[in-house]
């Protein structure tokens, strides 16, 4: 090596490294941002509400999925006086007891005297592995909610400010409609059609054949402009999944996505779908971890990751999600 040869520590060093010169010191540009160096506020108290609210039936008084939904609303104090909320959802594992209960004997003595700015070390603090799964993922979202509210009121700037600025200006606003007749689904996604909603979600698993009766009777009804998709919930075959998207395919349904529609450990399964339909299969059950979105999509297993934000427990955990499937060039649903 020529003496005349910086070695790759001066190299980098000197600001030789594309051709730049030495950085000079940053300055903030903005209160926000010069707050952001400053901020020595602590986390002094957690309070946990627990939620029940009720769920009208549709308006021919056929209930919902379910007749009422559980909540455990978080408020997380600091001593600057700014409190941040969150929420956790409610499932058949972490239920409302247990998330209150996970929430008040084991993340608040954690918390207590954090700054709620080191959020990646908050969330390292209070996450429950188990079995080699993260556990506990409602309760951590609800937290993680709470304290990106910290920050975004301490700063004065909108979330979509902390997560690299305003992408798009509005989103869609798309619900279920529950399984049933055509008839049934049809009417049910007309009501939900009148209050200004243009995403509809079907959920199927009745048969491939009633399925795609439904689904073309709601895109009949609706017409073609709203968003249409379809959730299996695991409910099919191999067989079956191929069917139903080659049925709404003729029926020119314009079915944008079929979520989940076979066992979330068959694999192999989803793959064979994909390579045998057009319609986009996404995989909702089967990601229920950062480690588990990485494995299907290194065997891909699907076209589409549907992260929701306290499955990946908060906002922290689906900014991960989707840096994983963008580097798999596959893209999310939230």
């Amino acid at each position: 090596m020529s003496s005349k040869t910086l070695s790759r520590r001066k190299f980098l060093v000197s600001g030789a490294a594309l051709g730049l010169a030495p950085l000079a010191p940053l300055t903030p540009k903005s209160n926000s941002f010069a707050l952001l160096n400053d901020v020595q506020m602590k986390i002094d108290r957690i309070e946990t509400i627990p939620l029940r609210l009720p769920v009208k039936p549709y308006a021919d008084g056929l209930r919902k999925a379910r007749t009422f939904m559980d909540y455990v609303f978080v408020k997380i104090h600091t001593d600057s006086g700014i409190v941040g909320m969150g929420e956790a959802p409610t499932d058949a594992v972490e239920k409302l007891e247990t998330i209150k209960l996970r929430i008040d004997r084991y993340t608040t003595p954690k918390l207590i005297g954090q700054n709620p700015f080191d959020i990646e070390r908050n969330n390292s603090l209070i996450r429950v592995r188990q079995s080699g799964k993260w556990m506990a993922r409602h309760a951590t979202a609800a937290i993680n909610y709470a304290l990106y509210d910290i920050m975004g009121k301490a700063l004065n700037v909108p979330l979509h400010t902390l997560l690299g600025g305003l992408y798009r200006n509005k989103v869609l606003a798309s619900v279920e409609v529950r399984r049933g007749t055509p008839e049934e689904m049809t009417r049910h996604s007309l009501e939900y059609y009148e209050q200004g909603i243009r995403g509809i979600k079907a959920k199927v698993g009745l048969g491939p054949d009633q399925d795609a009766r439904s689904l073309k009777a709601i895109r009949e009804a609706l017409g073609p402009e709203i968003s249409l998709r379809a959730d299996v919930n695991q409910g099919y075959t191999i067989q079956e999944a191929i069917r139903l998207c080659k049925l709404a395919e003729e029926y020119d349904v314009g079915l944008e996505l079929l979520e989940q529609p076979t066992s979330r450990t068959d694999w192999e399964g989803a793959n064979r779908i994909m390579q045998a339909v057009n319609i986009p299969i996404e995989a909702d059950e089967a990601a229920d971890s950062l480690y588990q979105v990485y494995q299907l999509l290194r065997n891909d297993a699907c076209d589409i990751i549907n992260t929701k934000c306290s499955k990946a427990g908060g906002i922290s955990g689906v900014m991960k999600w989707a840096a994983v499937a963008e580097a798999a060039r596959k893209p999310i649903v939230i």
